[in-house]
This record gives C-alpha cells, sequence and structure tokens, in this order.
C-alpha cells in the first residue's frame, strides 16, 4: 500500500509503498507526477539507487537534462556528483535560496538527488513553496508581479556578480566561473501556474533574479527582498534530515531550495540527476 506522509500543510511529503529501484516503475508513473505536483517535493526513503535505477526514474517527470556550468561524473554526461570532502572549507553547493538554473533559457523543470553518503549530524536541505507564498502575497505585489517578466542572470558563474572566494564551494565540485556569457539577461514570467494543479506560483529567487522588467536594480532591490522575506517564511518551508539511500525529488518551478553548510569536517556525497520540461510562458492573470 501506497501512503504519503506530509511534513508539512504546505509542502514535503515522504511516500512508503514504492520500490523506485523496480522494474516496473512505469506504473507508477502517474501517481508520481500527480504527487510532485502536489507537494513540490517528495521524499522516499531506504532506496539505494545506482546511476541507472536513478535515470529511470527521472525519466518518469521528463527528459534527462545536462545542467550547464557544473562538470558532470566522468561517463555520465546527466549525473552531477554533490560532493563535499571532510577537508573543504567555505561555501557548499547550492548554500543559498535559488531556483535551479532559472538563469538559462531553458530551466530545469526539476530534479532527483540520491543521497550516498550523509554527515552524522548537519547536512540538512529547506525548499519552500512558491504555490504558498504567492497565495498571502500581499495583493500590491500580485498586481506587480502578474504578467511580468524577472530579468535573469547567472551570477555564480558570470563575471559582474561573481562571489567572494570564500564564500564557493570548494574543490569536489568543478563549476564554470567568470564566463561573460553567464551574465547576459534571460527573461521568465515572475508568475507561473502549475499546469496540474493550476495554482500560481512565484517564479523569482535571490541567486539569479537580478530585477524585474521594466525597472531598474535600484528601483527593483527593496521589492525583490520584500517578496523574498515573505516568500521564505519558516510557515512556507520544510526541513529535511537526509539518510543514506534517501531519494528527493523537486518541482525546481514551484519551488526554491537551500542546502545547509553546517557539517564541517564531515563527507557529504549526493548524485543528482535534472528532467526537463516546458519553457516557463506566460499565463491569464485570474
Amino acid at each position: 500500500m501506497i501512503t504519503e506522509n506530509l511534513l508539512t500543510t504546505h509542502i514535503g511529503a515522504e511516500i512508503e509503498g514504492i520500490d523506485l529501484r523496480s522494474s516496473d516503475l512505469a506504473t507508477h508513473a502517474d501517481f508520481l507526477i500527480d504527487a510532485l505536483a502536489r507537494h513540490q517535493v517528495v521524499f522516499f526513503r531506504d532506496q539505494h539507487l545506482n546511476l541507472e535505477q536513478q535515470k529511470s526514474l527521472t525519466r518518469v517527470f521528463g527528459p534527462l537534462s545536462k545542467l550547464s556550468y557544473v562538470e558532470p561524473l566522468d561517463g555520465e554526461p546527466y549525473v552531477i556528483r554533490v560532493l563535499k570532502e571532510a577537508d573543504e572549507v567555505g561555501g557548499t553547493f547550492g548554500g543559498d535560496w535559488h531556483t535551479d538554473f532559472s538563469f538559462v533559457e531553458h530551466p530545469p523543470a526539476g530534479s532527483v538527488l540520491s543521497a550516498v553518503e550523509i554527515p552524522p549530524v548537519g547536512g540538512d536541505t529547506l525548499w519552500t513553496s512558491q504555490a504558498t507564498a504567492w497565495d498571502a502575497l500581499p495583493d500590491d505585489l500580485k498586481d506587480l508581479l502578474l504578467g511580468r517578466d524577472a530579468i535573469h542572470v547567472g551570477k555564480p558563474y558570470g563575471a559582474k556578480w561573481s562571489p567572494p572566494e570564500e564564500t564557493r564551494s570548494g574543490y569536489s565540485i568543478k563549476m564554470v566561473r567568470g564566463d561573460p556569457a553567464a551574465d547576459q539577461e534571460q527573461k521568465h514570467p515572475a508568475v507561473l501556474r502549475n499546469p496540474i494543479t493550476g495554482r500560481h506560483m512565484l517564479f523569482l529567487n535571490p541567486t539569479y533574479v537580478s530585477r524585474l522588467d521594466g525597472m531598474s536594480e535600484e528601483e527593483s532591490t527593496p521589492i525583490l527582498n520584500r517578496i523574498q522575506a515573505h516568500a521564505t517564511r519558516p510557515e512556507f518551508c520544510c526541513r529535511f534530515r537526509w539518510s543514506a539511500g534517501t531519494v528527493a525529488i523537486w518541482d525546481n518551478m514551484a519551488t526554491q531550495h537551500f542546502a545547509v553548510n553546517d557539517y564541517s569536517g564531515h563527507r557529504r556525497l549526493m548524485y543528482r540527476t535534472t528532467f526537463s520540461g516546458p519553457v516557463p510562458t506566460h499565463m491569464a492573470a485570474t
């Protein structure tokens, strides 16, 4: 029997009763797609997927997608090794609120992350529901955002906004830095609608959004800061404690997430795959 155990009333559920390693995983495809749309991030304990099984799971949600600016695993162009060694200092991969690679023309629709080695303490990940944040957003901000684009740029990978060396993730994840092409502006709608649930969702994040279309950075900054403070209120979030063998799947269009860097002196290893979906487009205001 399949059960869904809610992490909060707004976002996140642990699902039991499905073996993600099964050869008949396709029989659960409709359920998995629907569960992800409803919960925005779902978790499965004690799966211990190999890479082929993880890629098969990822294809349930959409075609496998390569990540820009991050070096993949040798011989596995669709797999990223998310690793921080015990002796690495500085930041961690994904260590701030963000929506994955929203600055590219075709952002990832979602990702699958499989935990292999987990520190004895720390290393949690937070997700926040951008649908719930929209529902509770003050009307003046809703009016401002509906029908408007946001301008995204690849700040961590470009030259203009390159982060300080001491805040970057360490040597275990190879990333492109200082690429002027990442500073090119990309427009995406500030508000999306989930095609399954019909819910409106914010599509903004502080890592990649530089301003709102039709406004300068100076004009946009206080507005975006206000929205981000609202969008990451604790009641809109879930915090997940990993264990080896756990798999997380999240909707990149409906969430922001944050990898907590609180496990210095311990190794953390995960494998990540990504799936693509429709390019974000404007929807009619209702």
